[in-house]
């Protein structure tokens, strides 16, 4: 009798293994999956490539994009924006929103220029833009984005305006660095 009982606790202790491995990979498939989900629909990490948008962000900041926040609301002047430019469909570039559909945009003595009034724009790298932009007007369904940096950015000046079924999202927080961590 001691052996059956034996070999009755071997087999439970089996099942019982199978069932935990079984377990630990159903939940490491869920949590996968859900961080799938969640990259595609609600928050997407973000790596800055670039100095395009010095001072805010420098090259290697990492950000959170919303992914959703668009579904509410369209973009508007300062939002950054993470976007699929014309000339580069499969890159990622990230940019600020400075005109939206309707607006008459130009550079001109170094100034940025949004429906004939020069943008008071604290968060530029260099006070003065160079070189000029003739005033061109935004298309419906797209927006106007520059970099902060605007000396060193290919942007909406190159590529034209962006399409808003083009973007990705809205940046709004850094996360690393950590002495960097804080909303766009």
């Amino acid at each position: 009798m001691t052996s059956l009982k034996r070999h009755s606790l071997t087999r439970e202790s089996g099942s019982s293994l199978l069932g935990s491995l079984l377990e630990v990979v159903l939940i490491v498939g869920a949590a996968f999956i859900l961080a799938l989900l969640i990259q595609q629909f609600v928050v997407k990490p973000f790596y800055i490539p670039s100095e395009s948008m010095e001072p805010t962000l420098e090259r290697g900041d990492r950000v959170l994009v919303s992914r959703f926040v668009y579904w509410f609301r369209e973009p508007e002047p300062g939002d950054v924006i993470v976007f699929h430019p014309s000339i580069a469909p499969d890159d990622d570039y990230i940019k600020r929103v400075v005109a939206v559909a309707g607006d008459h945009v130009e550079v001109k003595d170094g100034d940025l220029y949004v429906n004939g009034e020069a943008q008071v724009e604290p968060y530029l790298k260099e006070d003065l833009i160079e070189g000029e932009f003739p005033e061109e007007v935004i298309p419906e369904g797209s927006v106007f984005a520059m970099g902060d940096n605007r000396n060193r950015s290919g942007d909406s000046r190159v590529f034209g305006p962006v399409k808003l079924d083009s973007i990705i999202g809205e940046g709004f927080l850094v996360y690393w660095p950590p002495a960097k961590m804080g909303g766009l």
